[in-house]
This record gives structure tokens, sequence and C-alpha cells, in this order.
């Protein structure tokens, strides 16, 4: 039996999803820059917006460059479907919203993103929606705040900042024993060092603006849905609809049926573009980002001015033995903070920097730093902050892809300033 071999991770990085025979040869996706298609018939257009068929509308709804986006994903986290959205904040909003009613809970570990927090814990509450926040690496805890309202688990791969790494294998055993999905955050991780969906997850949620896209260039969110979990039970009510539509995707089409194309989170299909060509050097990438930043961690570790490295690579790290099992030996990730005397200090260091850049964002191919305590966590009060680990000594570093000795030096010089 003549059977398509599965390619490894390196390989389908690159071709998934690739179709140059419908292409006119070419090897790289068109640019569908369209905001509606034509149809030749009347019954054609009635069918495609009943859901009988998949042929494309209007921009905002569906677009043929978006789609080669979400098939490459789909293919690289081992999921069912996915759909491409303008931000990874849309899609992590979107990805939520199609679980929630006025009323709903849900349980979420508290070592999240800035903007994530803010739409949990201040957002919804406005729609009566309410987060329960625990720390992410307890699941006895997570699984204390469970309630007949709790709708889903939320996780990130990787805390950021915090730089915890929950069991997300436990994590999606407990969540399906309660009948409930594990949504998961993996942007910090990718799917080249951890694919959820084989953990027992079942909806992915990227920012593709950070290490999918690599370069800076391009912002994007994708949702991708394992299909596997059961959404017939009582707690769904207001599934039905899909599930009749759409089966085992029934859940990624409430996402867009009923978020997306209102909510009007499209991704620019030149975005989607980007980021496929970033793709492409996804894994070797990764393998760059950390095998460059183990060696600055241990580099920041030996500088007297440095008080403490977080970085889960290093042995002592609260989550090194998870991430090692985790993530197979593969690596930790590309981001670590450390901690100097205190905020003037961390101030006078990235003002003597002269390689790496100071910006809001993270997975670039150049090396990033940022003072998260007086930019991003500016407007949170004291206590929220200490909550989310977020100090005034702490410096955030999204460790790049050049010469790790120049980065090394260059940290070196900046630490000699103070």
């Amino acid at each position: 039996m003549n059977q398509k071999k599965e390619r490894r991770f390196h390989t389908r990085v690159i071709h998934a999803a690739q179709s140059p025979e419908d292409w006119q040869g070419a090897t790289l996706p068109p640019i569908f820059q369209t905001a509606s298609h034509r149809h030749i018939t009347a019954d054609d257009l009635s069918q495609t917006f009943s859901g009988k068929k998949t042929d494309h509308i209007y921009m905002r709804l569906t677009n043929p460059t978006n789609r080669i986006l979400e098939e490459k994903m789909t293919a690289l986290e081992s999921g069912l479907g996915a759909v491409v959205m303008s931000s990874g904040m849309a899609a992590i909003t979107n990805a939520c919203m199609a679980l929630l009613r006025a009323g709903d809970e849900f349980v979420a570990g508290n070592s999240l993103f800035m903007s994530t927090y803010i739409l949990f814990a201040n957002v919804f509450k406005k729609y009566d929606i309410t987060a329960r926040l625990v720390e992410s690496t307890d699941l006895e805890a997570m699984e204390k705040a469970i309630n007949p309202k709790t709708r889903f688990l939320y996780l990130e791969t990787i805390g950021n900042p915090k730089m915890d790494i929950p069991d997300l294998a436990a994590a999606a055993e407990m969540a399906h024993r309660h009948g409930l999905p594990l949504l998961v955050d993996s942007t910090l991780a990718t799917p080249y060092l951890c694919r959820p969906l084989e953990l027992g997850a079942d909806v992915v949620i990227h920012s593709t603006t950070k290490y999918l896209s690599g370069h800076g260039d391009a912002v994007g969110g994708v949702v991708i849905d394992g299909g596997s979990f059961d959404w017939s039970q009582k707690r769904f009510p207001d599934f039905m609809p899909f599930i009749e539509r759409k089966g085992p995707l029934a859940y990624l089409d409430k996402v867009w049926r009923e978020h997306h194309i209102n909510f009007g989170t499209t991704q620019a299909p030149w975005h989607s573009y980007l980021t496929m060509i970033g793709l492409d050097t996804l894994a070797l990438r990764m393998e760059r980002h950390m095998e460059n930043t183990i060696q600055v961690a241990r580099y920041l570790r030996a500088r007297p001015e440095v008080l403490w490295v977080n970085y889960p690579g290093l042995e002592d790290h609260p989550s090194h033995d998870m991430a090692r099992n985790l993530f197979k030996e593969k690596g930790f990730g590309g981001m670590l903070t450390f901690g100097l005397k205190d905020q003037d200090a961390c101030f006078k260091l990235i003002d003597s920097l002269r390689l790496i850049y100071h910006l809001a964002n993270l997975g670039d191919c150049k090396t990033l730093v940022i003072h998260p305590y007086s930019s991003q966590y500016v407007a949170f009060d004291e206590p929220t902050r200490e909550k989310l680990s977020i100090t005034p000594d702490m410096i955030r570093l999204s460790v790049g892809i050049e010469a790790q000795e120049d980065i090394c030096e260059d940290l070196g010089q900046a630490l000699d300033s103070l």
C-alpha cells in the first residue's frame, strides 16, 4: 500500500500547504488583494453563504492567501482546521468569546501576557464574565476553581514574562475529566518546540507576529482547532447549530461565524504572505534563538551586576524539569528575564545598548529588550504587578539569532556602565 509519508518538522514547515501546481508554478503563495470575489451563478453564491461550498465571498469572511496560512498552521500544529486573524489578541479574544456568555466563568493560569491579563481580569468583567486566575503550574488550585459555570481552562505554554511552564498533558486530562476544553496560547513555544494538541489540548492560539513571522514585519494571530472535543454536552447548549453544520469543526465554525467575521478581525493577506515567508525558516531560527539564549543566560548569571536570571534552561529553574519533559530537550525558548539593582540601573543599561533594540515586541530575529514595569505594565497597580511577577528591577530580553558573542559583548559593555 502506498501511504503518504509523514515528513519531519523541518520539512513540513517549508512544504506544508505548498501548491505550486495551483499557483502557475510559483513556489511562494499568491497575494489575493481583493475585497470580494466574483460568482458565476446566483446558486453558487447562495451555497457558499449557506456553508455548503467553501468558495470565497468577501475578504472579511475569507481570503485565499489567508487560507493557505490556515492550512499551513493546521499541519504544523497537527490540528483539524484554523482561522487566521488580525492580531494575537484578536485570536485570544475570539477563541474565548466563542465559549462565553454573560454569567459564565473560566479558569486561567495567572502567568499571562499583559493584554491577555487586561482582557481577562478587566474587560470580560464588564460583560459579567468571570476569569478565575490561579498559579499556572498549580493544577490542584485550577481544579478547585472549577464550578458549574466554568466553560474552559486557559494556559500559556511558557508564561510571559514569568517564564513558568505548566504540565499541559495533566491539565488537559483534568479539564476533560470535568467536561471542559483546554485552550493554550503557545506563542513563545511555537509548534517547533511544543504542539499542545498532541498533548491533549483542544485549541491552540498563536500571535503570528512573534516567532512564526520572525522578522517584525507582520502582525497576526491564529486559532487552531484539534477537532476532538465533544461540544454536544449540556455545558455548551449554544453549539448545536455549529455541530450540525461542521461536525468536529463546530468550535472553529463558531469562532469564525459568530465572532471573527462580525468583530471584523480580518487578517490582511499581505501579512499572511509575510508570515509564510518567515515560517520557512522557523525551525532553523528557533534552534539558533535557543542556542543563543542559554549562552546569554549563563553569561548574565556570571556578571556581578546581574542579581538573578530567570530562564527555564537553567538547571535550578523551577520549571526546568517540566520544560525538559515537555519540549523533549529541544530547547527552552528564546526569552529570559534578569534583575539588576533597581529601575535606575535597568534604564541605564537599556540606554547604553548599541546592538540590542529597545522596543515592545518579542520573537524577532533581532535581540530585543524592554523594561516591563515602566512600559507595558506602567498603568498596573502594585499588587497586580507583584502577582504577575513584574518588578522594577526586571529586564525582559528576547534573544535574537545574531552571533551570541556580539549579543553578550553588547550586554557586557552596557553592564560595565553601571
